[in-house]
Parts: structure tokens; sequence; C-alpha cells
């Protein structure tokens, strides 16, 4: 089915997806890697060379860190977007733009097919196999490790079979994705919820209990829901979550453990650092506190949660999400101002807020007797408030009444 077939790869150097180079050469395939460059940390020129030496025609290395935070990133701050209230999609978010640029490439090199190395138990399946859908749909994606059906120690010992250098062992069994905004731990003893993460899972954030033991701040500057200054000095977006991570995860900042719904329908645990995701997020959602409505708020809320879930599963290039970047720029355009966070021993906390569209008015709030608060104007309210609430009760003997009868 492949032989003679031009294969785009999404290749990250890691143990899937270069066991997936030696298997798409065996099939007679022509594959080519694509290693798109998130901020994964990884020697590009390594990981090219990497691919070359396991059989690649041509391995392909593209910067998109400017393009990944500015047109995946920043809507998703906007969108204040935590899948399940806890996770900031950075790997969610990567894939359709890794999508996007392999369709790219397949064009380039006059590809039938792209590929990527997910199993058939993950999301990633589905957010490479949608967009492609979504962008590409002439296209056919394989999915070696998928289709393969083969288990990590399977692929390692393949990898060991056919001399593939991988970074996963037996010694250290963890299955690890990265980018600018976040990074992820998963496989091996992590998969029992039960089992406390060792202080080798993590990378980014320091052990709390050996984070400094004076608290630091951050100010982070919004304009229009985006951050655009860090502690008063004006950055770059990549630039800014780069620094982030580095300050607020030496205090600690930045840990999740979660238990996660996949979208096929098995529950995951997950281990995730995201220092700069969730300080930014943390503080973005103080600021609009200060700078939107009540209703704007409450339904922004609903919005957030189902932007979450459009990312999370691999609908990023759909009409409803284009819906609702649309509803949450719209709500952004107040949302100016500056956070202050203290980083303290792996927590964060907003400890000041001000903004020059504030919609908090110290002369209404305030208990003094020189507010500007009519109070006299409360009983009237509260009597029209309340109405309905006196009119049922008169009407149905009240809810004192309704818990009698209902005894009867």
């Amino acid at each position: 089915m492949l032989e003679n077939k031009k294969v785009v790869l999404a290749y990250s150097g890691g143990l899937d997806t270069s066991v997936c180079v030696k298997w798409l050469e065996q099939q007679g395939a022509i594959p080519y890697a694509l290693y798109l460059d998130l901020g994964q940390g990884e020697p590009a020129d390594d990981v090219r060379a990497k691919a070359l030496k396991i059989g690649a025609a041509d391995a392909f290395v593209r910067d998109a860190k400017a393009e990944f935070v500015e047109e995946y990133v920043a809507p998703a701050i906007k969108a204040n977007a935590l899948y399940g209230g806890k996770y900031p999609l950075f790997t969610a978010l990567g894939r359709p733009l890794i999508a996007k640029k392999l369709v790219e490439a397949a064009r380039e090199v006059g590809a039938t097919h792209i590929a990527h190395g997910s199993t058939g138990k993950g999301n990633d399946q589905v957010r490479f196999d949608v967009t492609t859908a979504s962008v590409a749909p002439d296209l056919t994606v394989v999915a070696p490790v998928r289709d393969w059906n083969m288990s990590r120690p399977e692929e390692m010992a393949y990898a060991e079979e056919h001399g593939i250098p991988v970074p996963t062992s037996k010694e250290s069994p963890y299955s690890v994705d990265q980018n600018l905004w976040g990074r992820s731990i998963e496989a091996g003893p992590l998969e029992d919820p039960d089992h406390e993460p060792t202080s080798d899972v993590f990378e980014l954030t320091a052990e709390p209990e050996n984070a400094p033991d004076e608290a630091g701040y951050v100010e982070i500057g919004f304009e229009e829901g985006l951050p655009t200054t860090l502690d008063g000095q004006e950055l770059p977006l990549v630039d800014l979550i780069e620094a982030l991570n580095t300050t607020a995860g030496s205090h600690g900042v930045g840990r999740i453990d979660m238990v996660e719904d996949r979208l096929v329908g098995i529950k995951s645990r997950e281990i995730y650092e995201a220092p700069a995701a969730l300080t930014v997020i943390q503080a973005h959602q103080e600021l609009e506190t200060l700078t939107l409505t009540k209703d704007v708020l409450r339904f922004k809320a609903t919005i957030e949660q189902r932007y979450a879930e459009l990312t999370y599963d691999g609908l990023w290039f759909t009409p409803l999400k284009s819906a609702l970047d649309a509803f949450v720029s719209e709500t952004q355009k107040t949302v100016t101002g500056t956070v202050r966070l203290k980083l303290y021993k792996g927590s964060s906390t907003v400890v000041g807020r001000t903004a020059p569209n504030a919609l908090y008015s110290k002369d209404l709030a305030t208990y003094d007797p020189n507010s500007t608060f009519d109070e006299a104007a409360a009983a009237g309210f509260i009597a029209l408030w309340g109405l309905p609430a006196r009119q049922w009760a008169g009407v149905n003997g009240g809810a004192e009444q309704s818990a009698i009868s209902a005894k009867h």
C-alpha cells in the first residue's frame, strides 16, 4: 500500500516517531521527517541528523515558535482555555499547527500521505487526523504505532533491534511532550494514579520544598487580553513566556497532577508542568474580574469550557471554534492592566491588580461615610427583586408550608 509513496512524518526525535521512520522505510515508503520547533528545547540539528540516520529520505526543521504563540497560544490565553479546569492545552494547541505544516511540507515534496506517531489510546491521533481532514482532505493519514498496535516495551525492543537511538529506556520509561506553553510526562509508574511522582519526572519546576524561602513577585501587564510586559519590561510574547517559565518554575509553581477524560473515552492520569501558562491565565482571569461586567463574565465562563473542549478534541479549524474566537476577542477590548502575583514554594497568589478601565470603584465599594453608593435605594430594589418570591409564597403558602405538605 505504501510502496514508493512519499510520506511526510511529524517527527519529534522520541521513541514513537523514531520507530515510525524505520517502519515506513520497511514498508517501501519514502519517508520525509518534519521537525517543528515549538520550544521543545531539543537541538534541531541533532533531531534532523537522527532522522536521516534512521532512514528518512530528507528531514526538514522549521522554527514555528512565533506562529505557535501568536496564532494558537494567544487566543487560548484570551479564552482562559483550561481543559477540566486545570490543563492549559499546550500539546493540544500545538497539534493543529503541526498538522498544518505537515500538509505544507507534503505539497512541497509531492507526498500523498502524512504520518504521525500517535497511539490508538491517545487524543493526538484525533487532532492530527481531523485537522488534516479539515485543511487537506485529499491526503491520506498513516499512524504506524496505532495501526501496528505496538506497546511501548515492544517499541523499545524494536528500536534496540534496529539500532535506533531514542531517549526512552527501561530505566526511564516516561513519555514526554514539551513546547513553550508546557510539558507533559506520562507512562511508566505514573499510570498508577496513587503513585506520587518522583523528582526525576520534573524539569521545569523546582521541588516546592526546595524552592527559595523568600517569596518572589512578578507583575504581568496586559493589553486587550494579551500579556505584553513582565515586571514593567515590554517583551514579545515568546520571550515573556520563556522568562516566566524560568521565574515561576524556580519557585515550584506550575505543577499539575490530574485524572483526565480523554476523547477516546478512557480516563488517564496526567502530570504536567506549565509555570508560565498557569500564572498568565491566573493573572488574566483576575484582570477580567476588574474589567468585565458580571453577565459577560458568567457567560464567558461557559464559552471557555466549550472552547477548551473543542481545542482538546482536535476541532481547532471548525466553524464553532471560529465563532467562539469572535466572541472572546470582543470581550477583550477593555482587558488592559497589570496583575501582581506572589510566588512561594509551589503556590501563585494574586496580590494586586490595576486597570485604566476598571469597573471597580472604591467610592462605591467603601464603607466610609463618604461613599457615593445610595443605600436608601437598596430597600426599594430589594422589594422589587423579591416580588416574585413573595408572590409565590402568598399563593402557595411559602416554603415552610410546602415542606409540611410534602411530609403528608
